[in-house]
């Protein structure tokens, strides 16, 4: 299998002079070899999506609307190569991927008719003494050029929040993908270039951040950054970014609560999704799961026994569960977390093992506080499971993270489920479900190091936009 891959720019399809090569993560095949920009094609990609300001801008919101509904029409039509293309680069399970073409089609339909939605409000202005002859009101009009960066492990549906609420808003875009997953980045350029979109208005360039990132978000053209990835990489940006708008969708070690009166049943199901679904590596993927101490040894029976049935083999395969990492560095940093943990004290009830890139489902017991795999984002499949006295010492230990994302809580007692919802310093709360929950067109995001700013198309598009006031005097 061998794929030719480009950079857009100003329409265009080209390569470059330096290149890297796409692996396969499960074959370490060749999938093709990647066109890498310099500074020369930073600023050609910058310089097309400014001139694109203006049509942007003057686009119609039913034309821009038109054009995210066909897109996703015809990612429809392609969904089975889509889904292939993200199994080949991310090692994602067939099973999974084939959710996130859903997911992105669906997104691509929440921005469309948010679209259409786009407004303002009137002041009444007379509230005001001396302003009784004046009438005012606010509207929303787009950023301008917005540099878009995306991590690996949504290479479809991640680009489709950032790059369509930008469309819809009537933005242009300067899009990184992740160096080891353009392929479906690339795709979606073709198809909303074919659904009618100006040429000028998307730009897709590819390399690394500390070069071609550092550029695109340094470069004074740029009104606002839009990154999801990990808390260092998003401190850099925020930091390098000046008076740019920015949103950070950055890391979490998401946590669940498991009180007494839950359904042990719903818990175990929902919680072996939420920590081992694509090995881990989302950002609010369950990493901690604080028990009550009166459910905690069926509950950790019940769960391990769930986690070894998990399939671990090819992507490829739709039974498959696990796959590989998508490094063997990131599996062999996983393993170091694990085997560190269990020299100071804690126990692997199950997995802690690594083939490779493959890390096998891994569940902790007695495990710390301070330890790396508790405190710090593992982002492999290693949960910790940990039992509590009652409710309110889960709260406490829930959100005692430097993260705020989400987080999940299984109770039956209406009072436990509203103490948490007030406790919690998190972006979203989720009431008998795992933090690994998202519908795409809800506001998501979080507090703490966790990031700046919410997605979702309605709330992308409120980042995406400034209030403009008109006032007339009469």
């Amino acid at each position: 299998m061998s794929y030719t891959y480009k950079m857009l720019i100003a329409g265009h399809w080209t390569g470059s002079a330096r290149t890297q090569e796409v692996r396969n993560p499960f074959s370490n095949e060749v999938l093709g070899t990647l066109p890498v920009a310099g500074p020369e094609e930073v600023n050609e990609a910058v310089s097309a999506a400014e001139h694109a300001r203006a049509v942007m801008k003057n686009l119609p919101a039913h034309e821009r609307a038109r054009i995210l509904m066909r897109t996703a029409e015809a990612i429809t039509e392609m969904h089975a190569e889509m889904t292939r293309r993200i199994v080949l680069e991310s090692g994602k399970a067939w099973k999974w991927a084939h959710i996130e073409v859903d997911r992105a089609v669906e997104n691509l339909r929440f921005a469309a008719e948010e679209a259409k939605r786009i407004h303002g409000e009137t002041v009444p202005m007379d509230a005001s003494a001396g302003s009784e002859n004046r009438i005012g009101y606010w509207l929303r009009e787009p950023v301008g050029v917005i540099a878009a960066i995306t991590p690996f492990n949504f290479p479809l549906n991640l680009v489709v929040h950032k790059v369509a609420p930008a469309i819809a808003a009537g933005n242009s875009v300067v899009l990184k993908p992740a160096p080891g997953t353009p392929g479906p980045a690339q795709e979606l350029g073709r198809l909303l270039l074919e659904a009618g979109l100006p040429e000028e208005a998307l730009n897709i360039i590819h390399g690394g951040g500390p070069d071609v990132g550092e550029a695109l978000i340094r470069d004074d053209r740029v009104a606002m950054v839009t990154f999801t990835g990990s808390v260092p990489a998003g401190k850099k940006i925020k930091e390098a970014s000046g008076l740019k708008k920015i949103t950070l969708e950055l890391g979490s070690n998401s946590g669940t609560l498991v009180d007494a009166s839950a359904d042990i049943d719903l818990a175990v199901q929902r919680c072996i999704m939420g920590s081992f679904a694509y090995n881990g590596q989302v950002c609010i993927s369950v990493q901690r799961i604080y028990i009550h101490r009166e459910v905690f040894e069926e509950f950790l029976d019940r769960f391990t026994a769930a986690a070894r049935k998990l399939i671990i083999g090819d992507p490829m395969d739709p039974t498959t569960d696990i796959t590989p990492m998508i490094s063997e560095q990131e599996a062999e940093r996983a393993e170091a977390w694990v085997t560190r943990a269990c020299a100071q004290g804690a126990r692997a009830v199950l997995g802690g093992k690594r083939e490779g890139r493959i890390f096998h489902p891994t569940v902790l017991i007695d495990v710390r506080p301070e330890m790396d795999v508790v405190c710090n984002e593992v982002f492999a499949p290693v949960v910790s499971l940990i039992p509590v006295q009652d409710f309110e010492q889960g709260i406490s230990l829930l959100d005692d993270s430097q993260y705020g994302l989400q987080a999940g809580i299984f109770t039956r007692d209406i009072h436990h489920a509203f103490l948490a919802i007030k406790a919690l310093n998190a972006g979203g709360v989720m009431i008998n479900d795992v933090p690994t929950y998202r519908a795409d067109h809800m506001p998501y995001g979080g507090n703490k190091n966790s990031g700046i700013g919410r997605e979702g198309a309605r709330f992308a598009i409120e980042e995406m936009t400034n209030i403009k006031f008109v006032c007339f005097n009469l």
